[in-house]
């Protein structure tokens, strides 16, 4: 079991003085540059929120497949039911693999919440929500604003970090392409057989800004670095927060878009049930990823060409979900190595 670090952020949230924040930016600069996650603490979110969010999750995931099924959205809109084995996350990678077991209800942000900007419709999609479960919008809503305001912080946090300054990625996040993905990890049963190389959710870096994750503390999540896969366990009392391509791109490098996948997850042997929620904050459509000039050098010139956000969300997402494998995804696959 891999030690992620741990990082106290409540500094950055009551307004701690320079010192505190300068010990917070060093130890996520660290992380960041070390293992690409890090167990949050000191976060804030209200425990009674997570409580709400996680019941109308229960609630939604326990419905029949034909009503989970209404909610189902085309391929190219990042929101709404997929079901189990309708995505494979190794095609974010361009890599062909078995479809991932999952299931997953996703939302985001919507075009309505940014009047007078005219954003792509799909990028930008009305949410769905489901009518069978009382009070699900509110507590997913509820839960996707206590997620953002962590996201916000980390940011700040890396500006920080990266000399920048805290308000520097503002620039970049002012519309954010925002989605919160609800994923569980049910099987038919505890004994089930998989297909060779099926996982519980593919390999796959994130593909944004920051990425906060809340899930069971039971095993399944592994994160690959060195060439090995190493199991991690969410504390009961944090979130898990790991960094995006994006941020990669910008620091050329320099700070981990870690690969990362979800196993089927196991205890003594047997599956078990596991759920997980991720927060993607992954910056505006329309903003350019080029990398910073103090992250380039005559010894380490910049290893990616420029590229929106949207661009390399609609190529990354064709890959998960539309079956296209993403082409232009090398760096990124080449993290793999040999495991």
């Amino acid at each position: 079991m891999l030690t992620v670090p741990t990082v106290d952020i409540s500094s950055f949230r009551r307004g701690g003085d320079e010192a505190e924040r300068d010990a917070v930016a060093r130890a996520v600069d660290r992380a960041a540059r070390d293992v690409g996650f890090m167990q949050v603490v000191g976060h804030g979110v209200d425990a009674a929120a997570l409580a709400a969010f996680t019941g109308a999750m229960d609630a939604f995931f326990a419905l029949d497949p034909e009503a989970k099924a209404k909610y189902r959205c085309p391929p190219g809109v990042n929101r709404g039911y997929s079901p189990p084995k309708s995505e494979a996350l190794r095609g974010s990678l361009g890599l062909a693999s078995a479809a991932d077991l999952f299931e997953a209800m996703n939302v985001g942000a919507t075009r309505d919440d940014f009047p007078g900007l005219d954003l792509p419709a799909d990028d930008y999609a009305p949410n769905v929500f489901p009518a069978e479960v009382p009070g699900f919008e509110a507590a997913v809503t509820r839960w996707f604003g206590e997620a953002q305001t962590v996201a916000r912080t980390m940011t700040r946090v890396f500006g920080r970090a990266l000399g920048l300054g805290e308000d520097y990625f503002a620039a970049f996040t002012g519309h954010s392409v925002d989605v919160l993905r609800m994923n569980n990890y049910r099987l038919p049963s505890a004994d089930a057989e998989l297909e060779p190389d099926q996982e519980g959710m593919g390999a796959h870096t994130d593909y944004g800004i920051v990425t906060v994750l809340w899930a069971d503390p039971v095993p399944g999540l592994e994160i690959h670095l060195h060439g090995e896969w190493h199991p991690v366990l969410p504390r009961a009392d944090g979130l898990l927060v790991n960094l995006g391509d994006a941020l990669a791109r910008w620091t050329n490098d320099q700070w981990i878009s870690t690969m990362h996948r979800v196993a089927p997850p196991r205890v003594g042997g047997r599956l078990v049930p596991r759920r997980s929620a991720a927060f993607f904050h992954d910056g505006d459509v329309d903003a350019v990823i080029e990398c910073l000039p103090g992250c380039v050098t005559d010894d380490r010139p910049a290893l990616y060409e420029p590229v929106t956000i949207g661009e390399h969300l609609r190529a990354k997402l064709g890959g998960s979900r539309g079956g296209r494998l993403n082409g232009s995804a090398r760096r990124e696959a080449a993290r793999l190595g040999g495991g």
